[in-house]
């Protein structure tokens, strides 16, 4: 089990939500997060968002302020909601940020498939990122649904 936070606003959250492999016991896990920064979720997230910078940069100047631009809002938007998220004090407020970036993220994965029909995006990097999307997004379901039954 993993806590978040100290003391009374300690939150268990299982291994699995956060992609955690390391154990200290035999079929147990005791990690503290401190930080958003330790969530294994935020962390592919913010993979996501450079991998994201890094293929789109060969789009068209004319889409610099269209769909390159809102690429960028939406990928960025994802580690930024998880972060904000968990920094405020009540899990129903974190569940809600949790469910702006599962938002943000189908945001994304739309206008990628608008940028592969456009042919802006090769299909192989479409599908790469594709990949990482859906990655992060069983990460994020399976901590809404564990924050929303604790």
């Amino acid at each position: 089990m993993i806590e978040k936070g100290t003391g009374n606003n300690s939150k268990a959250i299982g291994k699995s939500e956060l992609g955690i492999n390391k154990s200290k016991r035999e079929g147990e896990i005791f990690m503290r997060i401190e930080s958003f920064r330790d969530l294994i979720v935020w962390q592919r997230s913010m993979e996501l968002v450079v991998l994201v910078y890094e293929k789109i940069i060969i789009f068209p100047r004319n889409e610099e302020y269209g769909l390159t631009s809102q690429i960028k809002r939406a990928a960025v938007s994802i580690p930024s909601n998880i972060a904000e998220g968990y920094g405020r004090n009540s899990t129903g407020d974190y569940v809600r940020f949790l469910q702006i970036s599962l938002g943000s993220l189908y945001e994304l994965q739309t206008q990628l498939e608008i940028s592969r029909r456009l042919s802006f995006l090769k299909d192989s990097d479409c599908q790469e990122l594709n990949g990482i999307c859906k990655e992060v997004s069983k990460m994020i379901v399976s901590l809404i649904n564990k924050l929303s039954v604790a």
